[in-house]
Formats: C-alpha cells, sequence, structure tokens
C-alpha cells in the first residue's frame, strides 16, 4: 500500500506514537510518506527519524496566509506554478460548485499543492484537525480511502472552541474514524459520526523495548516517585506536587523527579519552594526517550494526575502510562478520558478524582508505605499491557483496518 500520514508537526519528539506506526508499516513493506503542517526543529530528535531516512519522506504545507489578499496573491502565484505539473487535479481544487467554501477558501489548492503528482492509496490523518486537511486532499484526488485517528485534544478544547459541528463535513468523507479509547467513541456518535464507520484503536507501545523490572526498595535508598508529561496544565502538575507536600509531612524518604518541558515550568518550579520541597522536586526539562527509559529503572511509583483544563483540553490514554506499567512500576492515575481503560484500578494502580489532592496524597502514601505489593501490581500492569496495547499487535490490527478499507466499494 501507499500511504500518507497527515500530521501537524513532524518529527515531533513527544508524539512517539506516531512514529512508531510509520517505522512499523515501512518495516512491514509499505510505501509511507509524511505531509506534514511544520518542523517543530526541536532540539532533541527521535533516533528513528535518522534510522528511517524519515526527512526525506517528509514534505510540508505551506502555510495558509489569514489575510485574504495575500491569500489570494499566493494562490494565484501557486496555481501558476503547479499548473503544468497536474492541469486537471489544480482545475479540481478551484471547483467552486462542487466543492464549495472549501474551494473558494483556497484550501484545497494549497493543501494539494505539495502532493500535486501523488496518489495515496491510504490517507491516514493524525488529530482530528488534521483529519479535516485530509478530507481536503481526497477531495483534491489525493488518496483514495481517508482515516482519522482521534486523541482528545481534537475531541475536547478543539470542539469547545470551534463548535460541536466542526467535524461535519469531515464525517462525511472519512471512510473510518479510530478513536483512541470507547470514551472518545462515544464522543464522536455524539457529534454525528455514524457507529458503523468507528473503530476502536488504541495506540500502544514497543513492549520490547520496556524491559520489566521488579520494583524494591534498597537500604537506606530513597523512594523516587515520578512523572513524565509536558508542563501543561492538563497533566495535573499542580496536584501531584501538593500532594507531594502532604506525604513529605509524614516521611522525608522520598523525591519526586517531573520530566518534560512546557509554559508551566516557572509557575511550578515556584509552587515548589513556596511549599518548602524544592529540594525534593527535580525539574529535569525535557527528556529523549533513552533519558526516559533510564528514569524508569530507577524510580519506584509513576505519577500521572491528569485533569480537565479550563479550556477544555483532556488526555486519551497517555503512553507514559504504559510504559511505566510495562516496566512494572504502580502507577497512580484520575478518573480522567481514558485513563480508567489503560489503568487497572486497584490491581496495576490507583486512580483518583481529577484535582484530588488528599486522595492523590492517601495512595502515594499507601505505596510507600506498602512497597512488598509493588511487584504483584507491577507484574499484573506488564501483563494488561502485553494484551492490550502491544504496538507489534496493534499495528498490525491498524494494517487490517486499512486493507478491509480498500476492500469496501
Amino acid at each position: 500500500m501507499k500511504i500518507a500520514f497527515i500530521v501537524g508537526g513532524f518529527p515531533c519528539l513527544s508524539e512517539t506514537f506516531i512514529l512508531n506506526q510509520i517505522t512499523a508499516l515501512i518495516s512491514s513493506g509499505h510505501e509511507v510518506e509524511i505531509v506534514a503542517l511544520e518542523n517543530p526543529e526541536e532540539r532533541k530528535i527521535h533516533p528513528d527519524v535518522d534510522k528511517y531516512n524519515l526527512i526525506q519522506k517528509t514534505t510540508y504545507f505551506p502555510g495558509i496566509p489569514s489575510n485574504k489578499l495575500y491569500r489570494i496573491l499566493k494562490g494565484f502565484i501557486l496555481f501558476l506554478s503547479h499548473f503544468p505539473k497536474n492541469p486537471l487535479r489544480m482545475l479540481q481544487c478551484l471547483n467552486f460548485f462542487r466543492y464549495g467554501k472549501d474551494a473558494l477558501s483556497l484550501k484545497l489548492l494549497f493543501y494539494n499543492s505539495p502532493v500535486l503528482n501523488k496518489k495515496f492509496d491510504i490517507l491516514h490523518c493524525h488529530f482530528g484537525q488534521n483529519g479535516m486537511i485530509g478530507a481536503c486532499l481526497k477531495k483534491g484526488g489525493a488518496g483514495v480511502r481517508l482515516l482519522t485517528t482521534f486523541h482528545g485534544y481534537d475531541l475536547s478544547e478543539y470542539v469547545h472552541i470551534s463548535g460541536p459541528g466542526i467535524y461535519r463535513d469531515l464525517f462525511r468523507v472519512c471512510d473510518r474514524c479510530l478513536p483512541i479509547s470507547e470514551h472518545w467513541k462515544c464522543k464522536l456518535m455524539q457529534m454525528g459520526c455514524q457507529e458503523e464507520r468507528i473503530t476502536v484503536h488504541h495506540m500502544g507501545i514497543d513492549v520490547n523495548r520496556f524491559e520489566f523490572q521488579q520494583k524494591k526498595i534498597l537500604r537506606g535508598e530513597k523512594i523516587k516517585l515520578l512523572t513524565v508529561g509536558r508542563l501543561v496544565e492538563k497533566k495535573g502538575h499542580e496536584y501531584s506536587i501538593r500532594a507531594i507536600a502532604k506525604v513529605l509531612h509524614k516521611t522525608k524518604n522520598v523525591e519526586y523527579i517531573i520530566a518534560g518541558n512546557g509554559p508551566l515550568k516557572n509557575k511550578l518550579e515556584n509552587l515548589a519552594r513556596q511549599l518548602g520541597i524544592n529540594s525534593q522536586v527535580h525539574f529535569l526539562g525535557e527528556c529523549n526517550q533513552s533519558e526516559v527509559l533510564e528514569l524508569y529503572l530507577q524510580a519506584h511509583i509513576f505519577i500521572l494526575p491528569s485533569i480537565t483544563s479550563e479550556s477544555g483540553d483532556q488526555e486519551g490514554i497517555p503512553v507514559v502510562l504504559m510504559e511505566a506499567q510495562a516496566m512494572g512500576m504502580p502507577v497512580i492515575s484520575t478518573l480522567h478520558s481514558g485513563i480508567p481503560e489503560g489503568v487497572l484500578d486497584g490491581q496495576s494502580g490507583y486512580l483518583v478524582p481529577e484535582k484530588d489532592v488528599s486522595a492523590l496524597s492517601e495512595r502515594i502514601g499507601y505505596l510507600i508505605s506498602h512497597h512488598r505489593i509493588w511487584t504483584k501490581m507491577g507484574r499484573k500492569g506488564r501483563a494488561f499491557v502485553e494484551k492490550e496495547f502491544n504496538q507489534h499487535i496493534l499495528n498490525q490490527q491498524l494494517e487490517g483496518i486499512f486493507k478491509n478499507t480498500l476492500r469496501v466499494k
């Protein structure tokens, strides 16, 4: 199959779940290209980007000016420069009678110009916003079948901002919608997507990269608590820091490690200072995959206190929860979005209500004082991830979904 991945930014270190699908399909012998809105130009890049020569397989969309006159001028230049390459496709992108506002706004022209002479069997879009771009590509003749994976932000904050009808046109042309949880499947149906077009497809991890390790505390060793996640509101760092402060009133044999960067870094560091625990809370900044692996090996308990942000943004099923459980760590998270589908509450970890500092600190304290249950919880979590979030199995399933979609007339 010839497959195009339509994404926002590439390469993007925080979106290894997309990278894993791309490399698996390439390894299976499929021809894969990436079409992205931008290059984030991050300081750290996943090694698979170079291993699979993915930058050379990536094309970037031209920016669409918000100013109408500038957009028309830039669109005119695009039309003139690309028309000789494929006159029929270029004229199709301007078919106002057939495609209405997508053609009138020049979206079809801008989005199709970088792939003008390319035809894909599958257009696979990650996030609903990019699904709408994929719809433009399909209308412009670039793809046979369109599939869109919905993660979390695209069905929470983005819908809150844009309105519940934002995906109405996408639902008409999308051959299959792939929410990453049952939670988001229900949301898609509420928004008008037909159930028969929806298949829940989890994101997963390469379980072979995350070797199980029996967690135990050595004599004189501090108990290490770990959170991995961008320093943004929905990750709930504020509440874990406040919970750790309560825990430290009872025991000093604890240190809390936070790996990740983001706009709340200064605010969270100030909070730790105000609570008088800055010497026990360590902010490591952005970490690559090998650095995160080392943190999983060193830590004893994993915490991710996700919340719904004020803007409505929500998680999917965070990949770090899968990774931590695969490594044998008991986890503590929240009753938020699809997280209850990704943690066995009471077996591989504990789930507490969002923003409930008291419940969070109580569960942390319980695990600290009952370290003999760590191994049992770790084994439960490992088995659960191997069964439900094994990337190799999920990638085979995705390949099957692609093939089945192509068979449908």
